[in-house]
């Protein structure tokens, strides 16, 4: 995969054509071999069908996870001096470090399921412009981050999760989904950090003022993530579009990694048929925007933390679909009389 240089949105449009497809005899393969293993035909419930989905993309009947890599992009958003997060803009960096240093969550769990994690900080003495006041990127911001993303996805990685950090981003993670898919502020605008009462009153306030300014340019999901979005959303898009280039499987996180793969599928309908839908978040609006994905998550556990957390949770079980699927025995090896 080589790694090209985003200049314009005209650039990043043609990136969406000839998008790799699954692999068909592959996935027969994987279904055939399943369904000689020694268990009850569909008893793995949807482990088979995420087995079948990862060789499809694999190009093997027996697929693995050898080198799975989660990339966290981090950046910071001028839509945070209006108070709709809990904490401060500084927390960004210092979280950077905190990731840097081992000491996150997703570090942990990087290392519960053997995982390379790398961090990429983007600007984070430039903020994005505030979206109710002005686009939040130019064009040479968005097509830069969307590069860094792309360039993040190590040549070796065969499964990759993106995850983010960034004061202010579930904020404009709302107003890309409400201009993606259309619906009322307070319908996409949730507690991200913790915000409540007046403070969530106010951020729903922020969302509807973004979505006001910018209505006429947001039925282009690119203008879209451009006017209303940031840049740790656009290098995850940028990302989940090479990964689809390399053929590399994508758990995707939650609301934020979420909306900002929503504008690859709403620039061109499949652009994520490589992507599983890792976890449903505790943001309210997550699970609409996974409906209108028609994705199902692989796990519930509330969570609403960010950094990949709730993908790289994920990672285990898809760990585990591809240990049973590769690893059983089928009934003949193992001399086991089939029903």
């Amino acid at each position: 995969m080589t790694s090209p240089r985003f200049a314009t949105l005209d650039d990043i449009r043609a990136a969406f054509a000839d998008l790799p497809e699954p692999d068909a005899e592959a996935i027969s393969a994987a279904r055939a071999r399943d369904a000689v293993l020694t268990k009850p035909p569909g008893a793995l419930g949807r482990l088979e069908q995420v087995a079948a989905w990862m060789a499809g993309w694999q190009g093997s009947d027996r697929p693995r996870v050898a080198s799975p890599q989660i990339v966290v992009f981090a950046a910071n958003h001028g839509v945070a001096a209006r108070g709709v997060s809990a904490f401060p803009p500084e927390v960004t960096a210092q979280m950077v470090a905190n990731f840097e240093a081992g000491g996150a969550a997703i570090n942990q769990l990087a290392q519960a399921f053997g995982a390379r994690l790398d961090v990429h900080a983007l600007d984070l003495d430039r903020p994005t412009e505030d979206m109710t006041e002005a686009p939040a990127m130019t064009e040479d911001d968005l097509a830069a981050a969307m590069s860094a993303g792309w360039a993040a996805v190590a040549e070796d990685s065969d499964l990759l999760i993106c995850g983010e950090m960034g004061i202010g981003n579930t904020t404009a993670a709302a107003a890309l989904a409400a201009a993606l898919y259309g619906g009322r502020a307070e319908d996409w605008t949730g507690a991200g950090t913790g915000v409540a009462g007046k403070a969530l009153e106010a951020k729903v306030a922020t969302v509807k003022a973004a979505l006001d300014r910018h209505e006429a340019a947001l039925s282009d999901p690119l203008e879209a993530l451009r006017r209303v979005g940031g840049r740790e959303l656009a290098a995850m898009a940028g990302a989940i579009l090479r990964a689809r280039h390399g053929r590399v499987p994508v758990i995707l996180d939650g609301f934020i990694c979420t909306a900002a793969a929503a504008v690859l599928e709403r620039a061109r309908h499949g652009a994520l048929d490589h992507a599983l839908a890792g976890h449903l978040s505790a943001e309210g609006a997550h699970a609409a925007l996974l409906d209108r994905l028609g994705k199902a998550p692989l796990v519930s556990l509330g969570l609403r933390l960010g950094e990949g957390s709730g993908a790289a949770v994920a990672l285990g079980v898809v760990q585990a679909a591809l240990a049973c699927h590769s690893g059983m025995a089928t009934f003949a090896e193992a001399g086991v009389s089939e029903g």
